[in-house]
């Protein structure tokens, strides 16, 4: 076999060593913690990965349910339609998979890099671990001295390199060197001219539990003028297996997999800001719906008072005519038609808002079909009920169990209990392990009596698989810092960040049932607004219909009648009103309470 056919033999064998498992498709929603498959495409893991463009079209749902240009929807129906297109949902999903990107990352030995919501403890960072989870130059001596003149005895040493990921190194190099010397005793010569070829294969790769392994390949070619060489030119071949483990400072799998916990973490919190987002949407939503069912009362209360008030200008003015009534009372009549015209704009004006407040939050694209259509919302205005507002216990038990904050802010108090871990292992002084296995090899052109024995690479490889020429190497390196004042002070600082956690929870937890109290006495107050209001309406109306039958009678003036109904749309705006106040704090209630989008159960 040739020679460049050996080295890429050997080339194909380290690469398998750092093959990873191969990775599962992507779905329609891609899992990007995942590597793309990778065999037979190698080169997948190094080409630009699509993802999914962002579907920024209204959701077929939503075109589905307008009908003859209208949209009938129930409060179940908007729930779907909000989760589906609302744009504020959408983006949170979207920055939830920067989670996904992060545990890709932590992985391959990076570090995770947050994202919206997502804090990472400075202290993880402490006391830099190089490229990755592992250095990236040092490691036993190389194969400089073999092929030398003499064998003298040397210190090795050993440095942790590579990362997570399995890494392959390949080196060449053409070397061509003139060297002046000042004694010919040893090559015989003033002047030696050498060329080199060299070519270097090395895999490496590091472990969650402290430890790394490197396995290297050398080859080198010399060619030099030098007189007295056994091998002219010669082939120098190294096979190199070397282990390092850390026995102290970050040893165990607690240190060496802190950010991929890390990641893991983020991925929860995440999940836990896309619920918020989903419970506060579909609040904001609710209210929105709200809104228009209140719109769509006061435009119908406003329709009938103008009814009202047309059919008494038009009596005044048949009274007139007759005689039984005078033009002040025309006047007075029209006056009050304006006023109640005035109202009807006002509410047409309002509806059209609330539909534009309501589209806007159920779609993606507002021009995109929703432009002309109307909303007709099925559901009425809640009455109130005795069962609506719920025990204080059992009210704040179920938001500590279900609002996303509460989850967030102690899965952030275990990230800071993983950067104490971490700080503590950095107090402890570094002890690394390390040892190493090479064979050598060392054959060329030899010269015996004026003739030439020929030799090459495959004499040399052969060498190195017979472990002709091996060396055998273990030791260990200490490092004890004297005082430790950093690593205490990041240990101090890492404490200090986790009670400040600690505390933000708490205050979670606080502002929490401090929003549980305020909705539950808003509801009791809005319930009491609706009774107050009803009956307000109730006993405006028995006066408007008292204050009718003495003008039909003749003993009251048409002036009074427009007083009392003044008074009765008043009173029946105020109801609605107040009972589009009470569907809010209902709505208010559950997301106090963070029912609106549920935790989903473990």
């Amino acid at each position: 076999m040739r020679f460049p056919a050996k080295l890429c033999c050997i080339v194909v064998l380290l690469a398998g060593f750092a093959a990873p498992a191969a990775g599962q498709a992507f779905n329609n929603q891609p899992d990007l913690s995942r590597n793309p498959e990778w065999f037979p495409r190698f080169y997948k893991p190094y080409a630009t990965q699509k993802i999914p463009k962002v579907d920024l079209a209204n959701s077929a749902n939503l075109s589905q349910m307008i009908q003859g240009g209208k949209i009938r929807i129930s409060l179940s129906q908007l729930k779907a339609a909000v989760t589906e297109n609302n744009l504020d949902i959408v983006s949170s999903h979207n920055s939830a998979f920067y989670a996904q990107t992060d545990m890709l990352r932590v992985k391959g030995g990076g570090a995770p890099r947050g994202g919206a919501g997502v804090q990472i403890p400075t202290s993880l960072f402490a006391g830099a671990i190089g490229t990755s989870v592992g250095g990236g130059s040092g490691g036993f001596v190389g194969f400089g001295n073999l092929g030398g003149i003499t064998g003298g005895a040397r210190q090795v040493f050993g440095i942790a390199r590579g990362s997570y990921d399995p890494s392959i190194a390949l080196g060449f190099s053409v070397d061509q060197t003139d060297s002046p010397l000042n004694s010919t005793i040893v090559s015989g010569l003033s002047k030696v001219s050498t060329e080199s070829t060299a070519l270097q294969a090395r895999f490496s790769q590091a472990f969650t539990n402290g430890s790394s392994i490197s396995i290297s390949f050398n080859n080198m070619r010399q060619n030099s003028t030098q007189l007295f060489l056994i091998y002219n030119p010669d082939f120098v071949s190294q096979l190199s297996f070397s282990f390092t483990q850390n026995l102290l400072s970050g040893f165990g799998r607690n240190v060496g997999r802190r950010f991929i916990d890390v990641a893991r973490n983020e991925e929860g919190i995440m999940k836990e800001i896309v619920r918020l987002q989903v419970n506060t949407t579909l609040a904001q939503a609710q209210n929105a719906y709200w809104d228009l069912v209140a719109a769509r009362e006061n435009l119908r209360v406003a329709e009938q008072s103008l009814q009202v008030a047309q059919r008494l200008l038009e009596e005044n003015k048949q009274k007139e005519e007759i005689g039984t009534a005078s033009g002040l009372d025309v006047i007075t009549g029209e006056s009050e038609v304006a006023a109640r015209q005035l109202d009807l704009v006002t509410a047409q004006t309002a509806l059209e808002m609330s539909e534009v407040d309501l589209k806007n939050i159920i779609s993606k694209n507002l021009t995109e079909v929703l432009g002309p259509v109307q909303i007709e919302p099925t559901d009425a205005l809640p009455d109130p009920k005795a069962s609506d507002i719920p025990k204080s216990n059992e009210a704040l038990a179920l938001a500590m169990r279900n609002r996303p904050e509460i989850s967030q802010a102690e899965v952030n108090l275990q990230t800071q209990d993983i950067a104490v871990t971490y700080e503590k292992d950095l107090l402890k002084p570094s002890l690394l392990f390390f040892a190493n296995l090479s064979s050598a090899g060392l054959y060329g052109n030899e010269t015996i009596n004026s003739g030439v024995l020929r030799g090459g690479i495959s004499q040399a490889l052969r060498q190195v698989g017979s472990w002709s020429y091996p060396e055998y190497s273990v030791g260990f390196s200490f490092n004890l810092i004297i005082r430790n004042r950093a690593a205490e002070s990041d240990l101090y600082r890492a404490r200090l960040e986790r009670q400040q956690t600690e505390t933000n929870l708490q205050a979670t937890r606080n502002r929490i049932a401090l929003d549980v109290r305020n909705a539950i006495i808003g509801l009791v107050q809005s319930r009491a607004q609706v009774e107050a209001a009803q009956k307000a309406t109730k006993l405006s109306g028995e006066s408007l219909a008292a204050e009718e039958a003495r003008l039909l009678e003749g003993v009251t003036i048409p002036y009074e009648v427009i007083l009392r109904q003044r008074d009765y749309s008043s009173a029946q705006f105020a109801e609605v009103q107040a009972r589009a106040n009470y569907a809010k704090a209902l709505v208010e209630r559950d997301r106090a309470m963070g029912i609106l989008e549920p935790k989903p159960k473990d």
